[in-house]
């Protein structure tokens, strides 16, 4: 079983669920490229080639075959596309909240694509990695920006997605650059062809209260050719966050 986080997010999100997996699957948590304890790029670029090229080299080394994906956010985006770039190594793929077609990348043309992600690098190699004056104050944020998580697990999340700098504050682990989207990166009609390739049961999970444009939303659902869709109450994004049991039920059906 393979698990893979979204954007600005760390393996050890993960960790509750996989616990409840790894007595029947071998289950396997990378931090992505620029994340977590995982190096970051060299230069300012992420892009879905690159962090599926990263999957697919994991999963070669490990020498993984018939591979269960669990997903979630950008993970779920990357993990669908894996699938359909490699249909026959996927045996089942789920994905929560996964992040779909938006339509605003859809009108911009490519001089206003370039110019905005030079401008956004611009800024962000400007930007020194926020710094919190202690583990507190880094907690207090991860609890305004996810109000949904308890406050235990919002910690934990704290503890293990941030680090010490020298002067004793604290900043988080991913790569200020992942906020940058890419002028040139997989085309939103590739992902329809892809999605259309993935031939293994496909489950996806969305919230009532999770973001828009998911994959399963915007009419997407009807490019995979054996997808299952549910919604789950009082969730925001992290729903295996917010509502782990349903979610590890859901999974346990599907699996």
């Amino acid at each position: 079983m393979l698990l893979i986080h979204g954007i600005r997010d760390q393996a050890h999100a993960w960790d509750r669920l996989a616990q409840e997996f790894q007595s029947h699957f071998h289950v396997v948590v990378p931090d992505l490229r620029g994340h977590g304890d995982s190096e970051w790029s060299k230069g300012s670029t992420y892009s879905y080639h690159e962090y599926i090229c990263d999957i697919e080299q994991l999963v070669r080394q490990r020498e993984l075959t018939d591979v269960t994906i669990i997903s979630h956010s950008m993970g779920g985006t990357i993990a669908s596309l894996f699938a359909g770039i490699y249909p026959s190594r996927v045996r089942r793929l789920a994905m929560i909240e996964p992040i779909g077609l938006y339509p605003p990348f859809l009108e911009n043309d490519p001089q206003t694509r370039m110019r905005h992600w030079i401008a956004s690098n611009r800024d962000l190699a400007s930007r020194i990695p926020k710094r919190y004056s202690s583990i507190e104050e880094a907690y207090s944020r991860m609890q305004e920006a996810n109000p949904h998580l308890r406050p235990e697990l919002a910690r934990y999340l704290t503890v293990h997605g941030s680090h010490q700098n020298e002067d004793g504050t604290h900043s988080w682990k991913f790569d200020n650059h992942t906020r940058a989207s890419t002028p040139y990166d997989v085309p939103h009609n590739d992902f329809i062809t892809l999605w259309k390739k993935v031939t293994c049961p496909v489950l996806i999970i969305n919230s009532h209260d999770g973001y828009p444009h998911r994959i399963g939303q915007d009419g997407t659902l009807q490019h995979f050719q054996n997808a299952s869709l549910f919604s789950v109450e009082n969730a925001g994004h992290w729903t295996h966050h917010d509502q782990l049991d349903e979610v590890v039920s859901l999974l346990e059906d599907f699996l």
